[in-house]
């Protein structure tokens, strides 16, 4: 056969121009990326929206202007990017990615900024209605002393307010000026006995004043009184809050701990990935040299529509990416064992590869869109970090379809179309005296496989035993010791706070009872990180406190959760609202393109991994925490993958079954088709595991947990996919054949080019 080199210089060129365009592109997208809280510091707070009086309603019109109030109030801070989220209706979640301040921050955001001045018993003498807009500015005294100038709409008001206070005796007449003063909880003759009164300064009168500019001076000393007085006038001049803000959800992440969480969790995904594309490389050679280009442009094409979208990236959105590799790794593992198979019975290289491309596609597409089912409902139901972590496993489930398939392809059918490689089979780790002749008769199922003396059917009731134990004993074990629920189910207060090598646990908690914070129980996590937890809100003022404390104390501030009760019952309702409308969306598409004999299996083995992931948990006692139910949906997806995979080479081999008539025919087909899918079942996972292994031992320590429930969860899926699934569906099955009077027709043939399926 004729040498095409025209189709191998078109590879060359293709993959010259993909590596061009990446090299000279990549610094620019990643420079691009608009990095989460917890990868570069932040502060996010939800805040339930309140009305002010009673009689008051919140509504659309409420939520915009409070949203644009708080706009406002970020562009105080200089922040590059803020997210301002109105959420279910009457709640506001502002994300502040990067700020410097936190401490600033929360305060600018929750200060109702409505202005007053009092006398010494609290009654209103002018309030923010007697202010001009935008007539607040930061100035300085004749002492050179930071003052806020405020403009007056009317100065004969203002002249007889002075004048009737100037009146007063030494010591009452006062002008006591607050800043959201609260009636009933505020009283100047309390605040004035502070060292740190709430009041912002309360000047005497001696004499009327004929002004409509008022000076409000000597609270401000110092660079943070200058800080402050700049504030005061910058939220002025934004405008008061017209509502009240309940803060029900925040937390707070240092820049120098979300470098070192970005650091070592894209340390740890690439050492990963690299040892992928070694096994990919060794194990499939040719094909696997072009998985290795396809899985480099997957992710190159995944950031970059991921930047389109505007989307944030956060840490449990960089192990979906990462994960994404194991999606289009699968893609590329179904077409390659497929080209193995169709090359031993004897077939030429460009017909394996036309057979295989055809038998493979909707084999992927099925494994695809059972994934992406989990990821849409996570999604949906996701909040934060997790609804970024859906995200990008939606676009890297879309991306890796999109090059596993589409790309990988016009490379195979330039390789395999050049004929370079027609007498090559070792690069497709292919031996010769393996493959048989096509005049042989053979077909992939006469093929033989290293798992050929494992009969799976055989021991189907001691595995159905086993799963049965293990699920006894898990219910046994949570029964007893229940989940080790973090706040974000539970409610209340996190702290991670980073220590120096010098420091221990008592040396926190020693600082922590000086602060009369004492936590409900304190652990270290890692060998830098003390974990203190509190069983209720500690509230603003302490988060702000302990976060000060302890950034002026070790160099670094620690990472601060709030979570309200409210907050916390929601996000356990909605996970199991998740899993359960994930559940509907596979059942029904796995009964539409399968059969529900099928698709019930495929539930109970993801309800089996998903309880199993549980109990581990349990009995390890590792932390539950939001990022939990994202690794379940995963797990979801990944275990019906596998399934689905099994099913579809199942079906193949039953149409060349059309009737059954012996339950041993049904034990055959299980047997052949777990057989000769085992091979990919393992390389998946296994490639897979090895990125989720680096990320457990290497990645940042808040998604150690999600990590290793992914671990977890990506051998039982394995498990129950082999050993759960497949077997079950041979119990209904079997059945069937049964009530069918000991004869099925699987399959009806209407005519040679076409056939039917019936059940």
């Amino acid at each position: 056969m004729r040498v095409k080199y025209s189709r191998f210089i078109i590879a060359l060129l293709l993959i010259i121009g993909l590596g061009t365009v990446i090299s000279l592109t990549t610094k620019d997208m990643l420079d691009d990326v608009n990095l989460g809280l917890d990868l570069q510091g932040g502060f996010e707070v939800l805040y339930q929206v309140e009305p002010i009086n009673d009689d008051d309603t919140i509504d659309e019109t409420a939520m915009r202007a409070t949203a644009n109030t708080l706009d406002s109030r970020v562009n105080i801070l200089g922040v590059s990017e803020p997210s301002i989220q109105i959420e279910d209706g009457n709640r506001v979640r502002v994300q502040l990615a990067g700020v410097t301040d936190q401490t600033e921050a929360r305060e600018l955001l929750s200060t109702q900024a409505e202005l007053t001045i009092r006398d010494v018993n609290d009654e209103l003498l002018l309030s923010g209605a007697d202010l001009v807009e935008g007539g607040a500015s930061q100035n300085f005294d004749d002492m050179n002393q930071p003052m806020v100038s405020l403009e007056l709409k009317d100065a004969g008001k203002f002249r007889d307010i002075t004048a009737e206070i100037s009146k007063r005796p030494q010591g009452e007449n006062l002008m006591v000026i607050w800043m959201d003063f609260e009636e009933g909880v505020d009283s100047f003759k309390e605040e004035v006995e502070s060292s740190d009164p709430k009041f912002i300064s309360a000047p005497s009168v001696n004499q009327p004043i004929n002004s409509r500019e008022v000076m409000i001076s000597g609270g401000f000393q110092g660079d943070e009184g200058l800080q402050r007085a700049q504030n005061i006038a910058a939220l002025l001049n934004a405008g008061s809050l017209p509502v009240h803000l309940e803060e029900i959800y925040s937390t707070s992440v240092g820049a120098q701990f979300g470098e070192q969480a970005l650091n070592e969790t894209v340390t740890a995904g690439l050492i990963g990935v690299a040892l992928v594309f070694l096994f990919m490389l060794v194990f499939y050679r040719l094909p696997g040299l072009i998985a290795v280009i396809t899985l480099t442009v997957y992710i190159y094409v995944t950031l970059q529509g991921f930047n389109l979208i505007s989307g944030v990236l956060t840490l449990p959105g960089i192990a979906a990416l990462i994960l994404g590799v194991g999606m289009a790794v699968d893609a590329n593992i179904i077409l390659y064992e497929r080209i193995k198979d169709e090359l031993r019975i004897g077939r030429k290289l460009k017909q394996a590869y036309k057979k295989a491309a055809s038998q493979s596609l909707w084999t992927i597409f099925d494994a695809n869109l059972t994934t992406l089912i989990g990821a849409i409902v996570l999604f949906i139901f996701g909040t934060s970090s997790v609804k970024g972590f859906a995200t990008m496993l939606i676009l890297s489930i879309l991306m890796s379809f999109l090059t596993a398939v589409f790309l990988t392809r016009v490379f195979m059918n330039l390789a395999v179309n050049s004929g370079m490689f027609d007498n090559k089979l070792w690069l497709f780790n292919v031996k010769e005296k393996d493959r048989y002749s096509l005049s042989d008769g053979k077909d992939i199922e006469d093929l033989i496989t290293p798992y050929d003396k494992f009969d799976f059917v055989k021991y189907s009731k001691f595995f159905f035993g086993f799963s049965i134990v293990t699920i006894t004993v898990g219910i046994v074990f949570l029964s007893v010791f229940q989940l080790n629920l973090g706040i974000d189910f539970t409610s209340g207060t996190r702290a991670d706070i980073p220590i120096t090598e010098e420091t221990t646990v008592d040396d926190v908690e020693e600082e922590l009872v000086a602060l009369d914070l004492i936590p409900s129980s304190i652990t270290t996590s890692g060998d830098d990180l003390v974990v203190a937890r509190y069983g209720e809100d500690i509230g603003q003022q302490n988060s702000t406190m302990l976060h000060d404390h302890f950034d002026e104390l070790y160099g670094e501030p620690p990472m601060i959760s709030t979570v309200s009760p409210t907050v916390g019952e929601e996000l356990a309702k909605n996970a199991v609202y998740a899993l359960i409308f994930a559940a509907i969306g596979i059942i029904l598409y796995v009964a539409i393109r399968f059969e529900w004999r099928m698709a019930v299996p495929t539930i109970i083995s993801l309800l089996h991994d998903v309880f199993f992931m549980i109990a581990i948990f349990s009995v390890f006692r590792f932390e539950v925490e939001i990022t939990f139910i994202a690794a379940v949906l995963t797990i979801v997806g990944y275990s019906v993958n596998d399934t689905i995979v099994t099913f579809d080479r199942l079906r193949e081999n039953l149409r060349k079954i059309k009737v059954i008539k012996d339950p041993a025919v049904i034990d055959l087909i299980m047997n052949r088709s777990l057989r000769q899918t085992m091979t990919r079942s393992i390389n998946t996972v296994l490639t897979v595991i090895i990125v989720v292994v680096f990320l457990v031992l290497m990645g940042a320590s808040s998604i150690t947990n999600f990590s290793i429930a992914l671990l977890i969860g990506l051998v039982s899926g394995v498990y129950s996919s082999v050993f759960i699934a497949i077997q079950l569906w041979g119990v209904f099955k079997k059945r069937q054949l049964n009530k069918a009077g000991g004869e099925l027709v699987v399959y009806e043939e209407k005519d040679p080019n076409e056939e039917k399926i019936l059940v």
